[in-house]
């Protein structure tokens, strides 16, 4: 299957789109700001001990305390926090000769365990969602492209969808044989039919990241974040990387040169298909994703046939409803509601992973009375969810019509609002003439050529650029060009009335704000 990623880098966030055979299947957005991501590792400060909850809140540097259950302290915590209090001490503690403490049962309780003012080491495993705070682990882990380092742990582990014994065994020889002393490991299932030399240097690449984050710990007296876990960016590519994939396109230079130093590392003869995308037009326009988020992340969602699909989102759930249009796909009434269900489900899957929806999910599918039609329905969804990297569990249809699905939550889920704002009344139904904002956009063009000189890209809603082209020798674009060497170009991102301006090497401009307000008074 063609795969490719696409990365979008705006000054405020990084957007990346995964895409299979052209159709969009995977989009989030990473904010250029610290953030609690998944994998953060932080020197926190327990706040509060909650007995009834059998979890502490721990201070983190976020607004809201991070939720440690003890069940999340795993086995190996009392001798991590050991290992932590010594290095902070400004002792030189080796992991080798770090005497192994009592390990912590999986029935206890927090507050024999840990209490307030306790400073220790935790990792976000999920992001803060709504109202609520990170929540934490206490098991700390490094993840790689084909191993997962656990510090102290001392086991090894193979991933469960390697299913060949004769490999198994394989690779938890080879890892035990080349692991050091202190450390557990969990072979990823992309580890399969690997040579001992790529799990060997990554293991010393993920041993030495650990090392350099605790190192820090020698200068910390309060809470402070110890080890970022890697750009999201270079977490999708980590996480689903392949060799199907085609390209790598990203729009910014920095980023790719960051991307492809990554991909040298774990696979160099893939280091071709990262690119740098120079194009005027916006990166998603040119692929194809502003359009195809348009389309598929509003409310109502369309599939083959005339189907579709409403979502909608709870504070409890999010619900889906199935529904089959105008058009029948066979005359027989229950065949039809099967045929509808089927093509229903696999959208809702696609839309499961795009949107990245977790929680609770109950899908209100077409009524049907066959119970094998409702067991073949049961047993698609399943085979379809199990190409779904999050962890889930799907249940059979319920005698109401009822599919429910649980997927794992570990950041919110992705919310694009698809409609479209006027700039120009904001909603209360009036807008500026097109002749009015024309001249708009020339008082514009004359304020941005003296400030930041000619050759300028003016991006303009495609219907407002097609509008000033329009006329060959005498259109509008023609005229700017010739007076200012302004380009236009179609941005399907922008509102009928908006504008934006960038220089040749596509850096966003804008004017200081004095001029902008002489712009507006004139």
């Amino acid at each position: 299957m063609k795969s490719e990623l696409i990365v979008d880098v705006q000054p405020q966030e990084i957007s990346i789109a995964l895409l299979e055979e052209g159709k969009l299947e995977e989009f989030s957005k990473e904010r250029r700001e610290p953030i609690f991501a998944v994998g953060n590792i932080y020197y926190g400060r327990v706040k509060k001990v909650m007995p009834a909850l059998n979890a502490a809140f721990v201070d983190v540097g976020h607004e809201k305390e991070g939720f440690l259950h003890y069940l999340d302290l795993g086995s190996q915590f009392l001798t991590i926090k050991k290992y932590v209090d010594d290095l902070h001490s400004g002792q030189r503690v080796q992991m080798v000769k770090i005497q192994p403490q009592e390990e912590v049962g999986k029935e206890g309780q927090i507050a024999d365990v840990l209490k307030v003012g306790d400073m220790i080491l935790v990792q976000v495993s999920k992001e803060p969602i709504n109202t609520k705070g990170p929540r934490l682990t206490a098991e700390i882990s490094i993840a790689g492209r084909n191993i997962v380092l656990m510090p102290f742990a001392e086991k090894v582990m193979v991933s469960n969808k390697i299913k060949r014994e004769a490999e198994r065994s394989r690779l938890k020889q080879l890892v035990q044989s080349i692991k050091p002393k202190g450390y557990g490991v969990i072979v990823r299932t992309v580890a399969e039919e690997k040579r001992v030399a790529a799990l060997d240097t990554e293991l010393r690449v993920l041993v030495k990241r650990w090392e350099e984050a605790v190192s820090k710990l020698q200068q910390k007296t309060e809470v402070a974040l110890i080890k970022e876990e890697i750009g999201r960016t270079i977490g999708i590519i980590r996480d689903v990387f392949s060799p199907s994939f085609e390209s790598i396109a990203v729009n910014d230079a920095e980023m790719y040169e960051e991307i492809k130093q990554y991909i040298e590392l774990i696979s160099p003869e893939h280091a071709s298909i990262v690119q740098l995308y120079k194009n005027d037009q916006p990166i998603f326009d040119h692929y194809d994703v502003t359009r195809q988020m348009k389309t598929g992340l509003g409310r109502t969602v369309g599939f083959k046939h005339s189907g579709y699909l409403i979502m909608e989102k709870t504070e409890a759930l999010f619900s889906i409803d199935v529904n089959s249009g105008s058009k029948k796909l066979f005359e027989d009434q229950e065949q039809n509601a099967f045929g509808f269900n089927m093509l229903a489900a696999d959208e809702i899957v696609h839309q499961l992973r795009l949107r990245d929806i977790g929680g609770i999910i109950i899908i209100d599918f077409i009524d049907m009375d066959s119970k094998e039609n409702q067991q073949a329905l049961y047993d698609h969804v399943r085979e379809l969810m199990g190409r779904d990297r999050a962890k889930h569990n799907v249940l059979p249809l319920s005698k109401f019509g009822l599919m429910q699905i649980t997927r794992q939550r570990v950041r919110p889920a992705l919310e694009v609002d698809i409609r479209e704002v006027c700039p120009t009344c904001h909603g209360k139904g009036k807008v500026q003439s097109s002749l009015f904002f024309t001249e708009t956009l020339e008082t514009q063009l004359n304020l941005y050529a003296q400030h930041f000189g000619k050759r300028l890209r003016l991006h303009l809603h495609p219907f407002v650029a097609a509008y000033i082209k329009q006329g060959g020798i005498g259109s509008l674009s023609l005229k700017w060009w010739w007076k200012y060497k302004v380009k236009i170009v179609p941005n399907q991102s922008l509102g009928v009335l908006q504008y934006q301006f960038f220089d040749k090497d596509a850096h966003r401009l804008e004017l200081p704000d004095d001029e902008d307000a002489l712009s507006e008074n004139q």
